[in-house]
């Protein structure tokens, strides 16, 4: 049992870490966040197992971890308002081609990093080229140009 507790434990801590870490975080992952992954990879597998390395507490902790999010997937489905509060709202950072500096800022997004989009996904040189820009909840920003 103590195996169970510990998986759903360290589950929810790295599902509120990531949550914090922000959605940009997720989507361009730089050396530094690599290394970081690595290091909490290392220390998740130690928390998890702890003094017991055989086989069936890894069996546990396996199908712990599995349970847990496949329950949080489907409580996800029947409470919008959890997946709001799990995955987070898309948000938009460009509207009517103006800037929304706070919204960009609460993201952690650069203006760079929309331009770097745009010019990716549409081959759009400048920021005056862009109606709409929104910041995915998979942490991607989708862009959409201004008509011509």
């Amino acid at each position: 049992m103590d195996s169970v507790i510990r998986g759903i434990s360290i589950y929810l801590v790295l599902l509120v870490a990531t949550r914090l870490s922000g959605r940009r975080t997720m989507a361009q992952m730089t050396p530094f966040d690599f290394v970081l992954l690595l290091i909490i990879a290392e220390t998740t597998q130690q928390a998890l197992l702890g003094d017991d390395f055989s086989i069936s507490n890894a069996v546990v902790l396996i199908l712990t971890l599995f349970a847990t999010d496949v329950l949080l997937a489907w409580l996800k489905g029947w409470s919008p308002r959890l997946g709001s509060l799990l995955d987070g709202n898309p948000t938009v950072l460009i509207s009517d081609g103006k800037i929304d500096p706070e919204a960009m800022r609460r993201a952690r997004v650069s203006v760079g990093d929309v331009l770097e989009s745009a010019r990716e996904q549409q081959g759009l040189k400048t920021l005056d080229d862009i109606d709409a820009a929104v910041l995915e909840v998979s942490g991607g920003i989708s862009i959409i140009p201004k008509q011509r």
